[in-house]
């Protein structure tokens, strides 16, 4: 690889192994991989194929923990060129304020609930920090129930707009000058380039019984869509490619790679209580979901199948229900 605009990962980026098999190579500027970033960028902005000539979108797969990670990733410029110019951020706005829906802000209002619960402790005292926030809206709805709401952001415009709602802004250089309950991580750690030491890093700026939240994209079919690598199918459809999409969706976690990542950060899982749980499930209507409301922490913890995972320190020893 000779692009100035990209930079090479020769290791997990989730456990650092070198134990690493290339499962998928294909030039960006080449069919079909072309084909799928205009189709895919259409809606949001534009693709300048310029910055991405003689560079191949490349999968290894880690065989320690499992990880499916992107092997040439977006450098600096390159990363903001993207999220900031072929993502349009006014567009992309106004793309979210016609489709979230009011069970959209449900989820998050009882996603909420139960963090506050798990605490046990009033709002009011309880600092949430939502890492990688995007427009803030989960910020703002953990501050419509009253915590001490903070947020960070790489986009200038989503920080203005955040600021605008009242979160409190943090910088990523200030995070250590506080000290949190809550670090909120939703659909981040799939975009990051360096996760374990991120992990580390977010450590350092936890309570002693602080928490993080790790949700990244789920795909227990991960194996079929390897196989089939069908580009043309739709994001959301079964053989959808989305959670590896090509420049942003860099590492694609299994439940085990989250788990080894924890477990080098010196971090370890951690449940809701399921009577918690339960307790600030909103949708009871209907015998379908009332099962599902019922089994899913049940589920969750059973089977493990579902990238969704809270973390606390190892050096905690707290009642894990």
């Amino acid at each position: 690889m000779s692009n100035s605009w990209f930079k090479s990962r020769k290791q997990c980026p989730a456990c650092n192994s070198i134990d690493l098999k290339t499962i998928y190579e294909n030039r960006y500027n080449e069919f079909p991989i072309k084909d799928y970033l205009t189709n895919f960028y259409a809606d949001q902005g534009m693709v300048e194929f310029e910055y991405l000539e003689g560079v191949s979108y490349l999968l290894c797969e880690c065989g320690k923990c499992g990880l499916i990670f992107q092997k040439e990733i977006p450098g600096d410029f390159l990363m903001e060129r993207l999220y900031e110019h072929w993502i349009n951020p006014s567009k992309v706005f106004l793309q979210h304020y016609d489709e979230d829906n009011l069970e959209y802000y449900s989820n998050y209002a009882q996603e909420i609930m139960r963090m506050i619960s798990y605490f046990n402790a009033i709002p009011s005292s309880l600092d949430f920090f939502d890492f990688g926030m995007g427009w803030g809206k989960w910020a703002l709805m953990a501050k419509a129930f009253g915590c001490n709401s903070y947020g960070t952001e790489l986009s200038a415009e989503r920080i203005e707009y955040a600021k605008s709602c009242g979160i409190n802004i943090v910088k990523g250089t200030e995070i250590h000058e506080h000290q949190f309950d809550l670090i909120n991580t939703e659909q981040v750690f799939e975009h990051i380039p360096d996760p374990l030491n991120t992990l580390i890093y977010l450590k350092g700026a936890l309570k002693p019984d602080g928490i993080i939240k790790i949700s990244v994209p789920t795909a227990n079919n991960i194996s079929k869509l390897l196989k089939k690598m069908d580009w043309k199918a739709e994001k959301g459809s079964k053989n959808s490619l989305n959670p590896i999409a090509p420049l942003e969706h860099i590492n694609f976690y299994r439940y085990s790679s989250i788990l080894k990542m924890a477990d080098m950060a010196g971090m370890e899982e951690v449940f809701i209580p399921i009577q918690k749980y339960q307790k600030y499930t909103i949708n009871w209507i209907g015998p379908k979901a009332i099962v599902k409301n019922i089994l899913r922490p049940i589920y969750r913890r059973v089977f493990r199948n579902q990238n969704y995972i809270l973390l606390r320190n190892k050096t905690q020893n707290l009642g894990n229900i």
